[in-house]
């Protein structure tokens, strides 16, 4: 996924109101953007960090930027929330991503029961059914999912678990927007109960798929799928 515009550098000097971020631009100038990820952010939010941002052109818009990625570490981390759907959609339409590569037919925003799923696939022999996961919390090796307690989430684990009942393929994709992780897991001590309905979701027979993003100033690439390895319990 190429980004349409040339991003803007900056430095972060404070995120609040969940939504609104502001960023000191190279020039000097001091400019509030658009914050997409409603979560806490936790291990990639610094203030002082270097970040870049997308300009907005919608006059109806008060911010005229939007956040799209901070550096951590030395490392690019992609925090706007809405391009890990696209980024899978058009790794699946072009079979990037392993597992995922056989489908001729590839939808966005398809209903299902009472959840709406971010990608819809098929093929002659199977319907899939996927919903895609921004994950950016990092502890050690592990990047975790979720950030902060997701009740949407858990409805679609829930939703997942009744697809596959009905006979097709469902799939929990985590698109992970940084590379300096090498396992996947939940965070179990943010939200048990995302932790425990996965594991079950799992039993009943939905997928789980993680990939790591490569994030740059000009563009998000997928690159390897990662594993998911529970953590051991202190």
């Amino acid at each position: 996924m190429k980004f349409e515009k040339k991003l803007t550098h900056g430095i972060l000097k404070r995120r609040y109101k969940r939504f609104l971020a502001d960023i000191v631009l190279d020039h000097g100038e001091e400019v509030v953007a658009h914050c997409t990820n409603s979560g806490s952010m936790k291990s990639c939010l610094e203030e002082g960090a270097e970040v870049y941002l997308s300009p907005v052109d919608d006059p109806s818009r008060k911010t005229k930027y939007t956040w799209e990625m901070i550096k951590i570490n030395e490392k690019w981390v992609g925090i706007n929330t809405s391009n890990p759907n696209v980024l899978a959609y058009e790794a699946i339409v072009n079979g990037q991503i392993p597992g995922l590569r056989q489908y001729t037919s590839v939808k966005r925003e398809v209903r299902f029961d009472d959840s709406r799923f971010d990608i819809f696939a098929e093929n002659g022999d199977e319907k899939c059914f996927i919903e895609v996961k921004n994950v950016t919390y990092k502890e050690g090796d592990y990047a975790l999912f979720p950030d902060a307690v997701t009740t949407r989430g858990l409805k679609h684990l829930h939703t997942l678990a009744k697809v596959k009942a009905a006979g097709y393929r469902a799939v929990m994709l985590y698109i992970i927007q940084r590379t300096d992780i090498i396992y996947f897991d939940t965070a179990n001590e943010i939200d048990p109960a995302y932790s425990e309905a996965l594991i079950e979701a799992v039993k009943n027979g939905v997928e789980v798929m993680a990939i790591k993003v490569q994030v740059t100033p000009e563009s998000l690439q997928i690159g390897d799928r990662v594993c998911w390895k529970p953590r051991k319990k202190d």
